[in-house]
């Protein structure tokens, strides 16, 4: 579910998109914070908590209504070959309060996902930019010995995560707990993505279409570009490399758009964004 619950639809033009998570379930959590479903795990490698960024630049809204959504973040495209009206996002924004998953996130606690799915085969995909090498392993043997936090020193083909690749008959048990955001638009359709991973994790820039990211347990920051920008980026960096030893480089008007999303909160993301996560 992104990084929660996906709601994709197609794609029109791209922004890249990049987030660190910072430690489990659909994100994951920093050290001690409370309820975190039991994903909190130590490790070698990146430390427990990571800095949040010092200002969201990405608007927070609570009660929005659909018609409200439709007019401050829904631009319509004219593309001749549909015979459907088309529609992109136009900005980010940070949605609150639309939907209780509180089920949802109960039933998605460390103990409770092992005793019901720990037995199922998952595709772990490496966090790195030009390389689709998948791993099948037990869900169980994942989260036991691949699910600490990132370490900095590691290259993107060497680190494995799990996020998007679901057997959605085989989680269809708990999937269909969740409560997407109910903002849906024509010439859309629904499909669901659910990734889970250590703190300080991600993928390096990428784009996709609109869709929703929802985080369960933890946090995730993202980072945003706009498509006439091309972020700097060694693709066989980590995420957590990028931060670490480019971000720091980078001049006020070469940095990406940034916000920390909290457990609870959905990031909906623009069509064609460049992000890392």
């Amino acid at each position: 579910m992104p990084r929660g619950g996906g709601l994709m639809a197609p794609g029109a033009r791209l922004r890249f998109l990049l987030a660190v998570w910072t430690l489990a379930v659909l994100a994951r959590c920093s050290a001690g914070e409370a309820g975190d479903g039991g994903w909190q795990r130590r490790g070698p490698g990146a430390p427990a908590a990571l800095a949040e960024e010092q200002r969201c630049a990405v608007e927070r809204r609570a009660d929005l209504s659909y018609s409200e959504f439709v007019q401050q973040y829904v631009r319509p495209l004219a593309l001749a070959t549909r015979p459907t009206p088309h529609y992109a996002f136009s900005r980010p924004v940070i949605l609150q309060g639309l939907t209780d998953n509180s089920r949802f996130r109960a039933l998605c606690s460390r103990e409770r996902l092992l005793d019901s799915f720990g037995d199922n085969v998952v595709r772990l995909s490496t966090a790195n930019t030009y390389s689709y090498r998948k791993v099948d392993l037990p869900f169980q043997e994942y989260v036991e010995h691949l699910l600490y936090p990132q370490d900095p020193t590691s290259l993107g083909n060497d680190t494995l995560y799990f996020f998007g690749d679901n057997n959605f008959s085989e989680w269809a048990s708990l999937f269909q707990h969740y409560s997407p955001p109910p903002f849906s638009l024509l010439g859309t359709t629904t499909a669901y993505s659910f990734g889970i991973a250590g703190a300080g994790s991600g993928v390096p820039f990428h784009w996709h279409g609109p869709g929703f990211s929802e985080v369960i347990y933890g946090r995730k920051r993202w980072f945003l570009y706009p498509p006439e920008k091309t972020p700097e980026f060694h693709p066989n960096k980590t995420t957590l490399a990028w931060l670490q030893d480019v971000y720091p480089t980078l001049t006020s008007s070469a940095r990406p758009l940034e916000c920390t999303v909290q457990a609870g909160e959905v990031v909906r993301d623009v069509s064609l964004l460049q992000h890392m996560g």
